[in-house]
């Protein structure tokens, strides 16, 4: 039998494969996205008052924190009679800042007394200041892994059929 669908069939599996590799795209993206943003499980440094000479930032103070309770890291600066010492751990974001606005008007770095709580909700985040990159050094760095693999779908999906 002869079909009577007027020659529109190329045109429809065009259209198909276009969704679908429109879709492709977008899962790839939303995957890399949501990895890199929301890991499964924050780390953090963890210390009970270690002194200046030593922020408790080695490898062997990072801790895995307690799944879906605590996404966040914190870190207490307090300047003594006997100098500065450090206090790292694991948090729940909203109690941390809690606690750091409650302790707002006890920090004054470089005061005899002071105790200065921070937040952060990144990975090892409350480890030492990372050095300044340059703009240039970010555009020249190679990138998360699955962001790379998501630049080659995206490049492949986007040939010509």
């Amino acid at each position: 039998m002869a079909s009577v669908s007027g020659g529109n069939d190329n045109e429809s599996v065009h259209g198909v494969y276009g969704k679908m590799r429109a879709l492709i795209i977008y899962a790839t993206l939303c995957a890399c996205v949501f990895s890199q943003v929301w890991p499964l499980q924050m780390q953090c440094y963890h210390c009970e008052e270690s002194p200046l000479e030593d922020d408790c930032s080695a490898p062997h103070f990072i801790v895995n924190c307690t799944a879906n309770i605590q996404n966040a890291c914190q870190k207490e600066v307090m300047v003594m009679a006997n100098g500065v010492s450090y206090r790292k751990a694991c948090a729940s974001f909203t109690t941390c800042l809690i606690v750091s606005a409650g302790y707002q008007s006890f920090c004054s770095p470089g005061h005899m007394g002071s105790v200065c709580i921070s937040c952060c909700n990144t990975p090892l985040c409350n480890g030492p200041r990372p050095p300044r990159a340059s703009i240039a050094s970010w555009l020249h760095s190679p990138g998360p892994p699955l962001l790379q693999l998501a630049s080659i779908v995206v490049a492949t999906l986007s040939a010509p059929p």
